[in-house]
């Protein structure tokens, strides 16, 4: 079944209207037993999570049991505070964590030939292909995924089979994945579909996940001053649902400068982004729009760490944010294996570096000025900063500060901004 709603005015789709098109989604099925795979807390504006709350209580309503696995990828666990703020009312006992690095199975691989052809000879290994035991449990009757599409940084546009892949996978296919989007470039990728990422995605989820009864739930999404508008939402059972769901979310979420930015502010919400490897979205969604020699200011008073877990942050404190080169030269050298055992933490390090093209500063309070500049960023005080580039008196685009023309985002998650004149549409 496909079911595709539009909204017909910016404020987006009403709660009423989502609902009934889940209703609608459920009819004719008699399940017993649902697996839910909603985004956690970082995609919070993805309205996943109230999505998850209507499915949860029509499902129970009917008899099924309902079991919900976030889709963690890397990151950390969905905490009690912010899964009441996302899920409200659902009962603890029903979430499970994904342990992304003990808790999958292998269920097959990309072939390298395959993989060969559609980085341009970038990457020529085999990819395996890992998710969640649960994933593959068949007492579950119905598997859905809800989650947004908007632009990212490793595979072009979000969600769909990636949900699955990475949100829900192993740290084979999270280490490949991010390791060839790093190579293949990420400029060349961001805001568009079918890039290589895509196409391996693609490829296993027609190869390895044909029998599984997965219901995709896709929404794009925007939300001006913090307020979560739904501008569509596309329900499907097979590649489709994203395919539409890309062509909004190119309208929504991609906002175009006429020129290159030479100072741009993004304020990092302290109750989403508690480490640079969340809060360097600042440094991907905005590098396509930053003019060579300009100045990237993150205002990021969350902040407290630079990984995810424990052996990201050490790698991030090892080698730094130094630019492409330099950390694939760390990476091919005998010494570092390290690094070449968590690719994804080596494509996260080439993925947060301006190539030295713009300055990065950051300014946090829970991390030192010294542990900042140590991997590779300026750092700058939270407090002074705020002093200047106060987020209570910016507005979202351009803003003259201090006779200074500056560009401010309040939320980097949501979207992708370019220079104009530096984009090609896909085709």
């Amino acid at each position: 079944m496909e079911l595709y709603l539009k909204a017909e005015t910016e404020e987006g789709l009403l709660p009423e209207k989502i609902r009934e098109a889940l209703v609608q989604s459920l009819q004719g099925r008699k399940v017993k037993k649902v697996l839910i795979l909603p985004p956690d807390f970082t995609r919070y504006h993805s309205n996943a999570g109230f999505i998850t709350n209507v499915y949860y209580h029509l499902l129970k309503e009917a008899g099924a049991e309902v079991d919900i696995l976030p889709a963690l990828g890397t990151h950390e666990a969905v905490s009690l505070e912010q899964r009441e703020a996302m899920f409200g009312d659902i009962p603890e006992e029903c979430f499970f964590v994904h342990d992304w690095r003990n808790d999958v199975v292998n269920i097959g691989e990309v072939p390298a030939d395959y993989v060969t052809e559609i980085t341009e000879g970038l990457w020529n290994k085999g990819v395996a292909v890992e998710v969640n035991r649960r994933i593959m449990d068949e007492s579950y009757d119905l598997i859905i995924s809800p989650g947004q599409v908007v632009p990212h940084e490793v595979i072009g546009m979000s969600n769909h089979a990636k949900n699955i892949f990475v949100g829900t996978g192993g740290s084979a296919m999270i280490n490949a994945s991010h390791m060839i989007g790093a190579v293949y470039g990420m400029e060349r990728m961001m805001g568009r579909d079918h890039t290589p990422v895509r196409k391996i995605f693609d490829y296993a989820a027609e190869h390895f996940l044909k029998d599984r009864p997965v219901l995709w739930v896709l929404t794009v999404t925007t939300a001006p001053e913090g307020k979560i508008r739904t501008h569509g939402l596309f329900i499907g059972e097979g590649r489709e649902c994203l395919t539409e769901a890309v062509k909004l979310a190119q309208e929504k979420n991609i906002d175009f400068t006429e020129h290159g930015v030479k100072k741009c502010v993004v304020y990092l919400d302290p109750s989403e982004f508690k480490s640079t490897w969340l809060g360097n979205k600042a440094v991907y969604r905005t590098r396509m729009m930053m003019a060579d020699g300009g100045e990237l200011i993150i205002l990021a008073p969350g902040v407290e760490r630079f990984g995810e877990d424990a052996e990201c942050d050490r790698l991030i404190r090892k080698y730094g944010y130094r630019g492409r080169l330099n950390i694939l030269d760390a990476f091919e050298k005998p010494e570092n294996q390290d690094l070449r055992d968590n690719m994804s933490a080596a494509a996260h390090l080439i993925h947060g570096s301006s190539d030295g093209r713009f300055s990065i500063i950051y300014a946090v309070k829970n991390i030192s000025e010294e542990e900042i500049e140590s991997v590779g960023f300026i750092p700058a005080s939270y407090h002074e900063m705020i002093k200047k580039f106060d987020p209570e008196k910016l507005k979202y685009g351009y803003n003259t500060v201090e006779g200074e023309e500056i560009f401010y985002i309040p939320n980097p998650a949501l979207g992708l901004w370019i220079d104009r004149e530096a984009f090609t549409p896909s085709p």
